[in-house]
């Protein structure tokens, strides 16, 4: 007989890892999180108290292990940057997102999609992978990010609003280039 969380491992790993590694956007580091995460599922599963579903109350501490992250690499970055007293400089000095190994197996317009997610705030982006990605309802959403339904729908408004700009850009820019050859 399976334990609980071999069955929520079954279950919900391999979404969990895609909407860690569409923020992260390293295998290695989406694989830290995600341990993480499932320590952190051990820990707490007996205060779980079933007020959402298992997939929602995984996803909110996905959420919160993954800000974590973001929050330690902002840390990192800025006294790196203030020890070299680089200033404005050091802002130049980010790092490049790694493409993602399945990159090359998306289609041109799963790729387009993907680059113009770039443009998206962060919680623009946390929106766009849980609804459109990961398939959540718009409740789900809301409870796995600890918002009001309100406010993913104007948040998913936006983040839809910056893709599809973005979409038309990269369109103009592709007919553009074609009328030059």
């Amino acid at each position: 007989m399976k334990t609980t969380f071999e069955e929520l491992y079954d279950k919900y790993h391999q979404d969990l890892f895609q909407y860690i590694f569409y923020m992260v956007k390293d295998k290695q580091q989406t694989e830290d999180i995600v341990q993480e995460v499932y320590i952190k599922v051990l820990r707490s599963y007996q205060h779980f108290k079933g007020e959402s579903s298992e997939k929602t109350w995984l996803f909110s501490i996905a959420r919160h292990v993954t800000f974590d992250y973001f929050r330690k690499l902002k840390r990192k970055r800025n006294k790196f940057l203030e020890f070299f007293n680089w200033g404005e400089e050091g802002e130049q000095l980010q790092s490049g997102h790694h493409a993602p190994e399945e990159y090359v197996l998306l289609d041109d317009q799963m790729k387009q999609i993907y680059t113009c997610m770039e443009h998206c705030s962060y919680d623009q982006k946390q929106v766009i992978i849980l609804r459109f990605i990961q398939d959540f309802n718009i409740k789900e959403t809301a409870e796995i990010l600890d918002w009001t339904t309100s406010k993913v729908k104007t948040t998913q408004h936006r983040a839809l609003k910056v893709l599809q700009q973005c979409m038309m850009t990269s369109l103009r820019e592709e007919e553009g280039d074609h009328e030059e050859s």
